[in-house]
């Protein structure tokens, strides 16, 4: 096998690890956003201002989280390209 095709299995084997990983925090991040909309559901003190402002924080982490996504991914496409094309 060439170093080409090392090189090629290395990055199928980060980009596993990654999108294994990527998903468990995906996961973790969407249950810490249930269990926030059930606190905000109970807290009748929180004035609606702050209700707004912990539900655009959370559509925020949403929006980062699937940007950053995306980015990897593209970048693991321009890699997995550069290699494949090599002589």
């Amino acid at each position: 096998m060439d170093q080409k095709q090392y090189f090629l299995q290395m990055i199928n084997f980060n980009r596993a690890a990654f999108d294994g990983s990527f998903s468990a925090l995906g996961t973790l991040q969407e249950q810490a956003e249930r269990m926030a909309g059930t606190v905000l559901d109970q807290a009748t003190w929180l004035p609606e201002p702050g209700r707004r402002a912990i539900n655009e924080w959370a559509d925020a982490c949403k929006k980062g989280r699937e940007e950053f996504k995306k980015t990897v991914d593209e970048s693991f496409q321009k890699v997995e390209a550069y290699f494949k094309d090599l002589k």
